[in-house]
C-alpha cells in the first residue's frame, strides 16, 4: 500500500496540517490534497486569490481574532512567503 506524503504545514498559509479540520483541502477531482488546507485549497483552487504579504496580513488578522498575541501572530506568518505555493509564483 501507496503512503501519500503530506505536508507538516499547508504550503499557502502555514498552518499546521494536524490543525486543519477536514485533514487538508480537496483537489478537482475530490482527492485530499497533501499540500494545501481545507481553508486554503477547495475543488483544487485556491480560496485566497491574493499575494504572499496579503495573505500575511489576512492570516495574522485571523490569528489576532482567535485569541493569540500580536506577536505569535507575527512569527506564525512570517514564512509564509517562503511556502512552495509562493515561492514559485511567477516561474
Amino acid at each position: 500500500m501507496e503512503t501519500i506524503r503530506t505536508s507538516k504545514f499547508c504550503q499557502s498559509c502555514g498552518m499546521p496540517m494536524k490543525k486543519d479540520p477536514q485533514h487538508g483541502g480537496l483537489n478537482k477531482d475530490g482527492t485530499k490534497s497533501a499540500d494545501y488546507c481545507s481553508y486554503c485549497y477547495v475543488n483544487g483552487e485556491f480560496t485566497f486569490k491574493g499575494n504572499a504579504k496579503e495573505m500575511q496580513a489576512f492570516c495574522k488578522e485571523k490569528m489576532i481574532e482567535q485569541g493569540s498575541s500580536k506577536f505569535l501572530a507575527w512569527l506564525f506568518t512570517r514564512s509564509i512567503p517562503w511556502l512552495s505555493r509562493w515561492r514559485t509564483k511567477g516561474k
